[in-house]
């Protein structure tokens, strides 16, 4: 079965309803007040279904000055448009803006409709319809058929029906592949169903009983039930109408302008770069003025921010950010109108390029976002990528991200990856060019501290990721992948060095703690006796403790591992005819003091060597 969305646009009483309930028995006026008045207030719904299973559902939109709101809210998951103008009276304002919206939405498709024609005689219906050809030159709807009609009569509904079939079947399905998302323009109860909120599905495939998140209230709750137009369905996907049954969901909680999306996939933003265009015959706007700002369903005041100039004048286009005062959600490729913020009209509208975008200054170079605009799949990940710099993006952030199939962006990845443009480290996608900068920049990092610190090992691994304000969860694999660096355990240092200790100063330093055997000396009688500043003898002897020739029994004492050796022979020869040992048995063992005994007792009790219960010590490894 094949889903497409129709919308209608006109003046106010063109008879856009009207022909909606001549064509599907169906009247969109659903409200008391619109019965009451004859005028559509808010947007309605209906279905026209073919023999050949193809179903288009329809959306009709009010055609007052003041409710160009509530049309926006409609308007944005629409395949066709039927141009609504009405014979006895022409090209109105309304038709004028909703022109105008649907040329920024970029509606690709759509037929003109001229309603009422039993009003007038046929030479006014000629007039009428030269009128209206010229009216959408140079828009989408240029060529688009043209089809006089009456709902009252019906003359001519079923040929705009075969009409509508004939270029719904050639209109691009929307990415059920992609991420599920659906702008809410509907929110209501159902008495013994609960709170049900509509829209149509702009991307992905939502199932009965799955998990769903709403935004930008962070509600996570699970879809009970789907519906079609009035049907029960186990799925909706994108291009189609469907109303969704939550669970566990208050009424009050939601509204027009919410997003149901697959859960934690997408994220909020509040600032958005952009590429805008001005209407031809609209208003200049100047860097930071306020506008109303519409994508999805979602209205809100925003900022518009100018990138490389002052102004925009009509007909001109540029580079811009839109900083909102309530967050929405977003991606790269969805199309927006924005509205003078007084008097309310529609001034122009454009494509989001980056919903997340990095800080920038005014002035700054846009070249990111013209490839943001202008690359392909692959290019525009990539420019993303390398913006995030060393925080990388996941691949989940990025299916978020961007509007495109899920499976799409995974080819794309697989390309970027191939080329090496793209490493993934851990779970995180970095960009070749970060890489290489990490690289220039911790072994420049190494070689500063090698050089300032001769006899350590190493830089301590947290030390330099601070420094190098790089993620926790991908610094020891971007060290790993780094040419010329190595670690061990905590300390990371260039490949090659070695620390300055002298061949002579091993000697001394090993055979000054051999010499005094289970007595080992501290660092400042070792200094001493090496005629050495402290910190130079206590970062050698760190340095030889990591490579293993002395054995390390606390930040301030060392002893040779001959000695260590020996102390260990002497415990097993005691705890073979003994069951414990005291210290002064321990001590007179060694032929020592306590001050030796206690810190070596200490030191086999916390190497798991030796237990101390109560005075006396066991042994728990022989």
């Amino acid at each position: 079965m094949r889903y497409v969305i129709l919308g209608t646009a006109g003046h106010i009483d063109h008879g856009k309803s009207s022909l909606v309930k001549a064509m599907t028995g169906i009247d969109p006026d659903r409200l008391k007040e619109e019965k009451e008045r004859g005028i559509t207030i808010d947007l309605g719904f209906a279905e026209l279904m073919y023999e050949d299973g193809l179903s288009v559902g329809i959306v009709d939109v009010p055609g007052h000055e003041r409710l160009i709101k509530n049309m926006l809210a409609g308007a944005g998951g629409i395949d066709i448009l039927l141009m609504v103008i009405a014979a006895d009276e022409g090209i109105m304002p309304q038709s004028r803006e909703h022109l105008h919206i649907c040329n920024l939405l970029k509606i690709k498709s759509g037929i003109i409709a001229i309603t009422k024609s039993d009003l007038v005689e046929p030479d006014w219906l000629e007039l009428v319809t030269g009128e209206v050809r010229e009216f959408v030159k140079g828009s989408f709807l240029e060529d688009a058929p043209i089809q006089p009609l009456s709902s009252t009569t019906g003359q001519n509904i079923d040929r705009l029906k075969d009409l509508i079939h004939d270029l719904a079947l050639k209109c691009e399905p929307k990415p059920t592949g992609g991420l599920f998302r659906l702008p809410v323009d509907r929110v209501f109860t159902l008495k013994g169903f609960g709170t049900v909120v509509t829209g149509t599905a702009v991307s992905g495939t939502v199932h009965a009983d799955e998990q769903v998140e709403i935004l930008p209230s962070s509600i996570r709750t699970k879809v009970r039930g789907l519906h079609c137009h009035g049907k029960p369905v186990k799925r909706i996907f994108a291009g189609q109408r469907g109303a969704i049954n939550l669970q566990g969901v208050e009424k009050e909680d939601l509204s027009r302008g919410d997003c149901v999306v697959t859960a934690g996939r997408f994220s909020l933003t509040t600032r958005i770069d952009a590429f805008v265009e001005i209407l031809e015959g609209g208003i200049e706007i100047k860097t930071r003025s306020l506008v109303h700002f519409h994508v999805g369903t979602s209205e809100t005041v925003a900022r518009v921010v100018i990138y490389e100039r002052d102004t925009l004048g009509p007909g001109e286009t540029a580079y811009c950010q839109f900083r909102l005062n309530e967050p929405v959600v977003s991606q790269a490729g969805d199309r927006f109108v924005i509205r003078r913020f007084s008097p309310l009209e529609t001034i122009g509208g454009g494509e989001v390029l980056d919903p997340s975008p990095s800080r920038r200054r005014r002035r700054d170079g846009v070249s990111d976002l013209q490839v943001f605009r202008e690359g392909g799949l692959a290019e525009k990940i990539a420019e993303k990528v390398k913006k995030a710099a060393l925080t990388g993006m996941t691949r989940s952030q990025v299916e978020g991200w961007i509007r495109a199939e899920v499976s799409e962006i995974g080819s794309a990845l697989g390309t970027l990856k191939k080329e090496k443009k793209v490493f993934k480290v851990e779970d995180v996608l970095i960009h070749a060019d970060s890489f290489a900068g990490f690289t220039d920049e911790l072994t420049g990092l190494l070689r500063d501290f090698h050089e300032k610190n001769p006899m350590t090992r190493g830089m301590p691994k947290e030390e330099a990721r601070v420094k190098m304000k790089a993620a926790a969860r991908t610094f020891s694999g971007l060290i790993e992948m780094a040419d010329g660096i190595s670690s061990d355990k905590d300390l990371i240092f260039l490949e090659g060095f070695s620390t300055a200790i002298t061949p002579e100063e091993r000697a001394a330093l090993v055979g000054e703690l051999e010499g005094r055997g289970f007595e080992p000396p501290g660092v400042p009688e070792l200094a001493a006796a090496m005629k050495k500043k402290d910190k130079q003898v206590s970062d050698m002897l760190k340095v030889l403790s990591s490579e293993g020739a002395v054995m390390r029994l606390s930040d301030s004492m060392y002893m040779s591992h001959g000695a260590y050796d020996r102390m260990l022979g002497l415990l097993r020869e005691h705890f073979s005819v003994k069951d414990d040992m005291t210290v002064a048995e321990f001590r007179d063992m060694l032929k020592t003091t306590r001050k030796y005994a206690l810190p070596l007792l200490e030191h086999l009790d916390s190497g798991g060597v030796t237990l101390r219960v109560g005075d006396v010590r066991k042994l728990l490894r022989k």
